[in-house]
């Protein structure tokens, strides 16, 4: 009796050992900017406050999509509604993602650029992000367009 107590007690410590083990081993993988590439399709939604362009103040919302090369560049194909003012446009920008999966990106057009913080989440399948610009409130949530399947 006293071995198979002692036994038991040696597989649930090890099973403790290595389920507790596991959430490290993973965190220390980490995150680059290559764990952010492909096309994300997004949608952004907000307030701006204060803008170069007078016509864009009042509520916003975006759709299109992002594309992140792995390297630090990113594109980007949309239609928005700034403060009922609507249409298609582009935009370019460069971003960063560190170890802890957050990062940067911008997006710049002919007339301003705005600058997002954000974290990846589902290993990568999306992000959550919020801009940083004075004057605006606006959040984007993108989920990857399409997973490569084997």
């Amino acid at each position: 009796m006293q071995r198979i107590t002692s036994t038991k007690t040696f597989a649930i410590t090890i099973a403790a050992l290595v389920l507790g083990v596991a959430p490290w081993a993973r965190a220390e993988k980490g995150c680059s900017n290559a764990a952010l590439r492909g096309a994300y399709a997004y949608t952004s939604t907000g307030t701006i406050l204060a803008a170069p362009i007078a016509a864009l103040v009042g509520p916003a919302a975006e759709v299109g999509a992002q594309y992140f090369d792995g390297q630090g560049n990113v594109t980007f194909n949309f239609n928005a509604s700034q403060n009922g003012n609507t249409g298609p446009g582009t935009a370019t920008g460069t971003y960063t993602v560190n170890p802890d999966c957050t990062g940067t990106f911008t997006e710049a057009t002919p007339d301003f650029t705005s600058h997002f913080n954000f974290v990846l989440d589902g290993s990568g399948a999306g992000f959550q992000a919020i801009c940083q610009d004075a004057g605006v409130v606006d959040t984007r949530s993108g989920r990857r367009q399409f997973i490569d399947r084997p």
